[in-house]
Formats: structure tokens, C-alpha cells, sequence
């Protein structure tokens, strides 16, 4: 290697579970000289807190926890000898594939490299986003922090808790709470519906008698030092709070699961254009973003609910930049995807190759008895009928290649009824 610049041909930024199997994909497509930089001390992501089970169903046919299932694709990251440096912190990527980091032993570094993949996953929503009347007394933590303290440091941020939003992490963390000691008085949603998986509902607060306040929100926080309380109001269909329907919740531990956020700090500066409803990037089957060569997959192109739809799309990304780097292509074609609303975004957004693709998408409000159609202009490409769609749970549809010939634009349309 150049000493003043490393070359090689694919970076991974991110060692968790997007990392880690697009690195493996790539190799097993014959990359061998590539790269996983990780900002932790290990590989495994946020999987490394998430000690409870349910992951591995459909990638591997048995239900795994957090760490065993990270476990899977590190032990391959080792038998395959991909390298990998941990403690190292990404501060710029360019557009032509330069990317700039820095560790302890070896300073700030440069890479230039023939593709990269983005893999950063994503980050929990603050209180600050929330604007939520009250000062900032001590036991007010994200749901992701409780689970850290709880799960890989033996803390407990607290004995009375309510939980605000209904992700699956604060269900978990309402369930996690519960085995621990703690009483979770209630799990409060903004919206109508929950936004976690049914089976976390189930599993987490149905099975535990933990209450689930749906159209409900937290309007005060009460204490100075300790929090000491919160006050919850149910919220209109405008969701401004009902001030007749307030009602004061003695607590001492206020868990927030608000929404997560991709982390493209490091794709706005390579100049990667974002999808403005996902926070993630625009990408085509390939998982290409609109800057050649670079590739992103997992929670920071778009918010998964099971991490192993994470790990199929992350060997879709890790093929795609081995097929890059060796000079590999389909046929051409340049098909945007647009939809109607109720269908709230698509990934990929565009088509750029004529092959079998997966378009994934969400909804935007829970919708009984629907019709899927994927539409090229009137002529109708797709139909799919479901008794439910929900905004927890991911959908998808492939589509063909003699779907996509001549098609000019596809749109995502939802009937309901």
C-alpha cells in the first residue's frame, strides 16, 4: 500500500450487521481487497445490546439473539480474513471515493477506494426534536441508551417508567423494564395505531398487562433534579392535546421511542442526494446511490424492521459493488418510482437495469382490505391484494423484467375498500 494513501478496491463504512454482510458478499463475489471500518471497539452494531431473541426467523430458520446472530456473519468476517479496524471514526467521504478516517494508532488516514458501501445504520430520535413543556431533570433517556445501561453495563435507569412512542425498541424496552423489576405504568403512541411490529405488541405489553395509550402523548415533565412525574394528554385527529383529558403519571423514568434517523452525515458529504421521507439515500435495485461507485444499504438508506431484511440488503449492496468494481452491468433503463401518498416511499426509488427487483415499501396509515397497483401510466404492471397494510410493517413486491420493458414510470398506488 501507498503509504500516504491506502488503496483498495471496496470500503465498508460501518462494521454492524449491514457491514458485515455486504463485506462477506462481496467477497464470496471475489473482492478480497476491501476494508470494514467500525467507530465501536467491535463488530456487531447495535445488535451487541439486544440480548433478547426473535432475530434469525427468516434468515436462518431459528430464532437467535442480538449478539448470536452477530456472531453469525462476524465468524465469517474471521474465516474469510476480511480486514477490518474498530475504534475508528469515518470524517469524510468525496465523491470520487476518498475517505478520510482516524484511530488512535495511526492518526488521521486517507483511503481511496474503487466503490464504497454506506453502512452507518441509524440513530435514535431526541427529546429535544419533542418539545415537551418542562425541565431536563435526571431520568429521561432514549430507549436505545436504557437498553445499553440495562443490557451490556447492569444499570437501572429507574423503577417507575413510562415509555413515549411505541417502536419496537421501547416495546422491548417496556418488556426488558418489566423483567427487571420495574413497574412500566404505560407505553404512550401519538399516533392511532403502534408503529412496532404486531408480535412485539403481543409479546411485550399484551403479555406483561402493560398498558398501550394509543393517541396519547406526554405534555409535561415534572421535577427538578429527579424527574418525578409526567403528564400525558390524549391528542385530537390534528394530534394537538385535549387539555380536559390530562392526566398525571408519578414516575421516575421517562423512556423515549420516537423515531430513528439514518446517520448520513457522511453521505451529504460525498454529496449523495437523499430521499426526503426515508432520510436516506436514493438509490436503484443495486443499491447505488446517485453518486457512481457509491452503495448504501441497512437502517442508514431506510428504517428496517427485522434485521434480517437488514442482511438481504446489505448482500444486495455488497454483489452490486463487486459487479461495479469488475465492470459488470445489465441491460440499461432508467424507470423512476413514484407514489401516491398512502404508499409513503419506495426503495430503490429508480430502476436502472433489466433484471428481477424487489421494490420495498411502507405505508402511511394502517389500511383493511387494500389493492397494491403498480401502474405504468394505465397499463396496469402489478396488482396485489392484502386484508391489511400498516406503517410497522415493510412491504414488498418483485417485479419482472418483461414488467419493467418499455415502461417509462412506475407508480405506487394504494385502493382501500
Amino acid at each position: 500500500m501507498d503509504t500516504m494513501m491506502d488503496r483498495v478496491d471496496l470500503v465498508i463504512v460501518g462494521g454492524g450487521p449491514a457491514g458485515m454482510s455486504a463485506a462477506v458478499a462481496a467477497y464470496e463475489s471475489g473482492v478480497k481487497n476491501l476494508l470494514i471500518l467500525e467507530r465501536d471497539s467491535h463488530l456487531g452494531g447495535i445488535l451487541q445490546q439486544c440480548i433478547h431473541n426473535g432475530f434469525g426467523l427468516h434468515r436462518f430458520g431459528e430464532e437467535l439473539t442480538g449478539p448470536e446472530y452477530a456472531w453469525r456473519y462476524e465468524k465469517l468476517v474471521h474465516d474469510y480474513n476480511i480486514p477490518y479496524l474498530t475504534d475508528t471514526m469515518v470524517l469524510d467521504i468525496t465523491p470520487d471515493r476518498v475517505v478520510t478516517a482516524t484511530n488512535s494508532e495511526r492518526g488521521v488516514f486517507t483511503i481511496a477506494a474503487k466503490a464504497v458501501i454506506l453502512a452507518m445504520g441509524c440513530r435514535e430520535r431526541p427529546r429535544g426534536a419533542l418539545n415537551i413543556a418542562g425541565s431536563r431533570p435526571a431520568g429521561i433517556y432514549s430507549a436505545g441508551t436504557a437498553q445499553k445501561y440495562v443490557n451490556l453495563k447492569g444499570y437501572m435507569p429507574g423503577k417507575n417508567v413510562v415509555i413515549l412512542g411505541s417502536g419496537d425498541i421501547g416495546l422491548i424496552m417496556a418488556r426488558r423494564m418489566t423483567l427487571e423489576g420495574a413497574k412500566v405504568h404505560a407505553v404512550c403512541e401519538l399516533m392511532p395505531y403502534s408503529g412496532g411490529l404486531a408480535r412485539n405488541i403481543e409479546q411485550c405489553l399484551h403479555d406483561f398487562g402493560i398498558p398501550l395509550r394509543l393517541s396519547h402523548t406526554v405534555v409535561e415533565i415534572h421535577g427538578r433534579e429527579r424527574l418525578e412525574g409526567v403528564t400525558i394528554a390524549r391528542v385530537d385527529e390534528r394530534r394537538r392535546p385535549i387539555a380536559e383529558t390530562r392526566e398525571y403519571i408519578p414516575c421516575d423514568t421517562l423512556l423515549l421511542s420516537v423515531g430513528l434517523i439514518p446517520e448520513n452525515e457522511l453521505s451529504k458529504t460525498a454529496g449523495v442526494p437523499l430521499d426526503r421521507v426515508t432520510n436516506g439515500a436514493l438509490v436503484d435495485q443495486d443499491r447505488q446511490t446517485e453518486v457512481e461507485g457509491i452503495f448504501a444499504c441497512g437502517n442508514v438508506l431506510h428504517v428496517h424492521d427485522l434485521v434480517d431484511f437488514v442482511s438481504e440488503e446489505a448482500e444486495i449492496a455488497g454483489r452490486s459493488a463487486a459487479a461495479y468494481i469488475q465492470g459488470q452491468s445489465a441491460e440499461a433503463l432508467d424507470i423512476p418510482l413514484s407514489v401516491d401518498g398512502r404508499v409513503r416511499y419506495t426503495v430503490p426509488q429508480r430502476i436502472t437495469q433489466k433484471k428481477d427487483v424487489t421494490v420495498f415499501f411502507r405505508v402511511a396509515d394502517v389500511y383493511r382490505n387494500v389493492t397494491l397497483k403498480v401502474l405504468d401510466g394505465d397499463r396496469v404492471v402489478l396488482k396485489k391484494k392484502k386484508p391489511k397494510m400498516a406503517p410497522g410493517e415493510m412491504e414488498s413486491v418483485t417485479l419482472k423484467p418483461e414488467q419493467l420493458a418499455g415502461a417509462a414510470g412506475l407508480r405506487f398506488e394504494l385502493e382501500v375498500g
